[in-house]
Formats: C-alpha cells, sequence, structure tokens
C-alpha cells in the first residue's frame, strides 16, 4: 500500500537578524525535503544556502531515475536513494566552494544541509543526508527521536565526556560547526535510513528553533498542534517568543 505524506514548510527572519540566510525546499511530486542555513558576510549565507537547495533539487529530479555514475562510486551500506542524495550534497559543496574562491565578496560563504528524501510511495524507507547542525526529527509513538548528530565542537565535547548535555545547552561555542558545505573542496555526508510508519512525522529545522526550544518543548507544540502547517507557524512563533537570536526555518511531513 502507497504510503502518502502531507508536508508544510516555513521559515522566519527571527528577532535578531536583519536577513534571512535560511532557504529551504518541499518538491512533492519526488518526495524531497531539505533546510539550509547559510553563513557568511555581506549576505553570502543566503547565497549559499540558495546554492545548495537548488543544486541538490536540480541532481535530483535530473538523475533519480537515470545511471548517472555516483560521484564517489556506490557505497553498499546504503541504498540507491542514499547514494544518490549523497552524491547530489557531494556536487553541491564543489559547487559553491569554487564559487566562494571565485568571487571575492562570497569569500568564506558556506552552509548547513539537512535532506529528508522519500522517492518511491511504494516504498516507506526514508533517506536522510546532513552536513553541519541543522537537524531532523522523527516524532513516533508520542517519542521525539533526533535522526540527526551535530557536526559541531559541542557535540564531539558531548560524545568525548568532556562536557554535560546541560553544559551543551549553555556554551559559548555550541554553534561553531566542524562540517559545512562550501568551506572546503570536499565534505562527508552523513546519511542515515530508516523505514517510516504512517502516524510517523518528521521535522526538518535550522538551529535557529532548537537553540531557542528544548525538544520537550519542540514535541509539545507537535502533539497540541496536529495541523502540521499550524505546527509551524507555531514552532516559529514559539522560537521568537523565546528570544528568536538567528533565522529559523521548519518543515513538517506527516505520513499517512
Amino acid at each position: 500500500m502507497p504510503l502518502n505524506f502531507k508536508v508544510s514548510g516555513l521559515s522566519d527572519v527571527g528577532m535578531k537578524r536583519r536577513e534571512n540566510e535560511d532557504n529551504f525546499a518541499v518538491d512533492r511530486k519526488i518526495g524531497l525535503f531539505l533546510v539550509a542555513d547559510g553563513m557568511g558576510g555581506h549576505a553570502a549565507g543566503e547565497v549559499a544556502s540558495k546554492m545548495a537547495i537548488d543544486l541538490v533539487v536540480d541532481y535530483l529530479r535530473r538523475t533519480r531515475e537515470s545511471d548517472e555514475p555516483y560521484l564517489t562510486g556506490f557505497n553498499t551500506k546504503y541504498s540507491r536513494a542514499g547514494n544518490r542524495l549523497n552524491s547530489a550534497i557531494i556536487l553541491a559543496n564543489q559547487i559553491i566552494s569554487d564559487s566562494a574562491c571565485n568571487r571575492k565578496e562570497w569569500d568564506g560563504m558556506g552552509t548547513t544541509i539537512v535532506a529528508a528524501w522519500l522517492p518511491n510511495p511504494s516504498s516507506p524507507k526514508l533517506t536522510i543526508a546532513h552536513v553541519g547542525d541543522s537537524r531532523a526529527y522523527l516524532l513516533r509513538s508520542g517519542d521525539l527521536i533526533q535522526l540527526t548528530r551535530d557536526h559541531s565542537v559541542v557535540e564531539e565535547q558531548l560524545r568525548e565526556g568532556l562536557i554535560s548535555r546541560e553544559e551543551a545547552s549553555t556554551s559559548a561555542i555550541r554553534n561553531m560547526i566542524t562540517r559545512a558545505l562550501g568551506y572546503r573542496n570536499r565534505v562527508d555526508v552523513e546519511i542515515t535510513e530508516l523505514d517510516v510508519e504512517p502516524g510517523d512525522k518528521l521535522l526538518l529545522c535550522s538551529d535557529g528553533l532548537n537553540t531557542m526550544l528544548t525538544d520537550e518543548e519542540i514535541m509539545t507544540v507537535i502533539h497540541m498542534t496536529p495541523n502540521i502547517e499550524r505546527a509551524c507557524k507555531k514552532l516559529i512563533t514559539e522560537a521568537n517568543r523565546q528570544g528568536g537570536k538567528d533565522n529559523i526555518t521548519v518543515i513538517m511531513a506527516s505520513f499517512l
């Protein structure tokens, strides 16, 4: 039985920033959702995040049914979709990096990305790919599960037992990331694949959401707001109410 979905996305500049350097895309036809959080002066962050979104969407639309070679070969750990999404993000990184080198005003630009792809409605397999600290969450049976692991200095400190979760939440360097698109010619993309079920909800977000709201607060909003479009609006409203220190972008999908 085909797995259907409803999806909604929203982005907001927040309460402190003048410009919104986040970008997102929803392509219902191919089951693709993406959030990117740009970094860099002179609005170059917005350029990088927009390039990342456009390049990944274009590549997957063009190659999803083709035999075009994968950029780094086929990794048997992942599905065809996982390898295709990995290639898309690697290509985007190369082009953003080259662009940053070729234009002085774009020097130092970069972006995070988190992508979710359900290319085959007859299969429940969802592929998540990410670089940086934009996140993917799964809400299932009342539990909010973080599907991605932040590529950040603080996350590394947590894994090594150097700081506690409470210390991490207030760390002065919690926004210092260890991976991004555009900073180097090569990037390691983290791939996660899982089967989704009817009743599951997926949340993709930039860190402007999860640095303002705890996972418990995010889960409460989603539980109390069954309509996903309203839930996106409510999450952004609550993040702004807590200070809105960064741009805030959310995508929510409900699987039926």
